[in-house]
């Protein structure tokens, strides 16, 4: 039988911060591939982003809980000892082996549906033999890079009566339907080649799970990461629609493995697992990636928080009201800050190109950003922190890192 429960908005926050790791300190021992084994037990999965102004997307997520870590031990756990692999969780993802089989129901549905963006699912409805023609390359010449297989192509004497970057596409649609996987990255560039070759073959093995039933056990993992979430934040951390999340959710619920959580000011009721455990305090500083888990669903960071954040990467310049890579600062269980961030290799410094406070940030907020600033710089392998006079906060942040 299915209970309620009600949380206050600001043990719901704390909740959430526990969920993802950030209601206690960062290790002071070094950071190995055990501590990232647990960074995905509470995240579940990286989400990959190409834009890298700061630092590449997935890496941040681990610098935010733990600290300083060797991210070569990160790229070793997905590309040689085949711990992680790459697929579409929430947008493109680095996640646990354990989740490929609750994967095969999105590789699937691309597959003999073609639901995938649409100029894959228009290539691969309008040439299939296409398709198999790029995935012969790939499985008689593989692991190969899209830009490889795109200047064969350009050179070739198969005439496909395609323009070569086609070849592009085709290898995007193969991975969505996860018939080519990610061998390694060259330059960020991805190395495709067929499954039996990159997925560990007891992984290939194991049973695929109904669609019904993967998207059960999606939705469970989605709420341990989340602490407490509406059907929508459920649903959206592995890009579950809402109409195929609704009733998996009520039959979870039904069942005893989700309950039901009141909280005041929310439009939709939240839902967590039974065991939850409310914290009583949060003490951790952090820098936040726009992509990490935490914030990446705007609707549900201002709901959390009170805090209106929206990436502007894709705005006009003049138009940019924060910048171009904001990241949120949390102090304790708040969002306090948010500073414009740039790694500058050439002159070696990490910039500050903006800074500003939140209304109610606390008079601490700029010595403990300045700290976290200066661990990031290091961490990051630059030689210090610059700062431009942008922001209500750029004064005293400048004062405070001389």
């Amino acid at each position: 039988m299915s209970h309620k429960l009600s949380l206050s908005p600001r043990q719901a926050r704390r909740v959430a911060l526990a969920a993802q790791g950030f209601t206690r300190p960062r290790p002071t021992a070094p950071v190995n591939a055990g501590g990232l084994r647990r960074l995905f037990e509470r995240t579940q999965l990286l989400q990959i982003d190409s834009v890298n102004v700061l630092q590449r997307a997935h890496y941040l997520p681990g610098w935010s809980r733990l600290g300083a870590y060797p991210t070569a031990t990160l790229d070793a756990m997905a590309y040689r000892r085949r711990e992680l692999f790459e697929y579409w969780g929430h947008e493109a993802s680095l996640m646990p082996m354990e989740l490929h089989p609750l994967m095969r129901w999105r590789m699937r549905r691309a597959e003999k549906k073609y639901e995938t963006w649409g100029r894959l699912a228009k290539l691969a409805q309008e040439r299939p033999d296409y398709i198999e023609h790029v995935f012969d390359k790939v499985r008689d010449s593989g692991p190969v890079t899209a830009g490889e297989l795109a200047e064969e192509e350009r050179r070739g004497t198969d005439l496909w009566g395609w323009n070569w970057t086609d070849s592009k596409v085709a290898i995007e649609f193969l991975f969505w339907a996860g018939r080519v996987a990610t061998v390694e990255r060259r330059n960020f560039e991805r190395l495709y080649d067929v499954p039996e070759r990159v997925i560990p073959a007891d992984v290939l093995a194991l049973p695929t799970p109904s669609e019904e039933e993967a998207h059960r056990e999606l939705l469970l993992r989605a709420a341990r990461a989340c602490g407490v979430g509406t059907v929508g934040d459920l649903a959206d951390y592995f890009r579950i629609r809402n109409p195929l999340a609704r009733p998996r959710i009520a039959e979870l619920v039904e069942d005893g493995r989700l309950v039901e959580v009141e909280v005041p000011g929310w439009r939709h009721p939240g839902y967590a697992l039974p065991d939850l455990v409310v914290p009583r305090k949060a003490a951790q500083r952090a820098l936040l990636v726009p992509f990490d888990p935490l914030v990446w669903e705007r609707d549900r960071t201002e709901r959390l928080f009170g805090f209106r954040y929206r990436i502007e990467i894709y705005v006009p310049a003049e138009k940019r009201l924060h910048g171009y890579y904001v990241l949120p600062f949390l102090l304790g269980d708040a969002l306090v800050a948010r500073v414009d961030l740039k790694s500058d290799r050439q002159a070696q410094v990490l910039r500050v190109q903006g800074a500003f406070a939140e209304p109610d940030a606390p008079p601490e907020t700029v010595e403990a950003l300045a700290d976290e600033l200066r661990e990031l710089a290091e961490w990051l392998a630059l030689s210090g922190v610059a700062v431009n006079p942008r922001g209500d906060l750029a004064g005293a942040l400048a004062r405070e890192l001389p």
